[in-house]
């Protein structure tokens, strides 16, 4: 019988456990961070950013961060050429609240949930997808359910 491997994979392509906890607890410390006004620039802390999610790497050392300025205060380049220049601060921040061997490089990224929620309504409201959904089944007596038959 072979040896058997300790070490663990991970069967989907999805980020892993450890992935998504620790991005939980980089956006949690930079939103309080940004929330505070604790780094030493005027043009950032006059802004409000909103941090929606933050994305790890498989080895952690780097995090992508997706932001957004919050309600339109400021176009997404500013906020994200702001936190980009301050990018050494708000790591170090990142570092001491975390109990990680590397603090993670952390990259700035505009963040398009909000754009993507927009086409999914505007696509919903497409006259021809509100026919479809209106429309009543094809009536042909069958049961689409995956074991088949009629109830």
């Amino acid at each position: 019988m072979p040896p058997m491997s300790n070490k663990r994979t991970s069967s989907g392509d999805g980020p892993n456990q450890r992935q998504l906890r620790v991005g939980e607890l980089i956006r949690r410390t930079l939103s309080d961070v940004l929330n505070r006004a604790e780094i030493h620039d005027p043009d950032l802390n006059r802004m409000s950013i909103t941090v929606g999610e933050v994305s790890c790497s498989t080895d952690l050392k780097v995090a992508t961060v997706y932001v957004m300025p919050l309600m339109g205060s400021v176009p997404v380049e500013e906020a994200i050429a702001a936190l980009a220049r301050n990018k050494a601060e708000l790591r170090h921040r990142v570092a001491s609240q975390l109990t990680l061997k590397y603090a993670p490089d952390l990259r700035f990224r505009p963040d398009e949930t909000f754009d993507r929620l927009d086409e999914t309504r505007r696509l919903f409201a497409d006259p021809k997808v509100v026919q479809d959904l209106a429309a009543p089944d094809d009536g042909d007596g069958q049961d689409d359910s995956p074991r088949g038959g009629t109830v």
